[in-house]
């Protein structure tokens, strides 16, 4: 017993060099980077997230009895103009009308508003060519006619004529009600 270190358990080897214990705080150390990786990363991480003005603007409600028949408005919504328009029954006959006409963008009216809603058409209001706002009432399909460069949108703000590679967008909205409709 003379070669032994005082003190070692001669079970472990010498100088008490327990594999298990040796393995615990290998983890435990691991544990302990991990947890302040964690504590570190999570601001950072947490500082790409939108902040709260924004996170207010990403969903409208509006009162859609504020709207005539016939009449547009436009309001704000993510920064964009949002076009809501109040469709007449010749506005809605002329889209229908047209389902089957050639588009670059091929939709047919039905799949632009909700079911049971064809009056109420929201779109956002940019164009799909440079994003200029459109205005009502001109072009030649006496829909939404873009002045910047000539792109003419019919009465469901499908691109008929122009520049414009796409349809007017239609966001994610649904009706809470009969006179309010969610936007976002």
């Amino acid at each position: 017993m003379a070669d032994s270190v005082a003190g070692a358990n001669p079970e472990h080897g010498a100088g008490g060099d327990d594999p298990s214990r040796r393995d615990f705080i290998h983890i435990a150390a691991v544990a302990a980077a991990a947890g302040a990786a964690a504590t570190v990363a999570w601001p950072l991480v947490d500082q790409m997230n939108p902040a709260g003005d924004t996170l207010a603007l990403a969903s409208v409600e509006f009162d859609l009895t504020k709207v005539e028949l016939g009449q547009s408005v436009t309001i704000k919504w993510r920064g964009k103009p949002l076009f809501i328009r109040h469709r007449t029954g010749a506005e809605i006959a002329a889209a229908i009308k047209d389902d089957k006409a050639d588009m670059r963008d091929p939709q047919t009216d039905e799949e632009r508003h909700k079911p049971g809603k064809a009056e109420w058409l929201v779109l956002i209001g940019t164009c799909t060519h440079l994003g200029c706002v459109p205005t009502f009432g001109g072009g030649d399909y006496a829909g939404w006619f873009c002045p910047c460069h000539g792109s003419h949108y019919d009465t469901s703000g499908r691109i008929r004529k122009g520049p414009a590679p796409l349809n007017l967008v239609v966001p994610d909205y649904a009706f809470l009600s009969d006179t309010v409709v969610k936007v976002g």
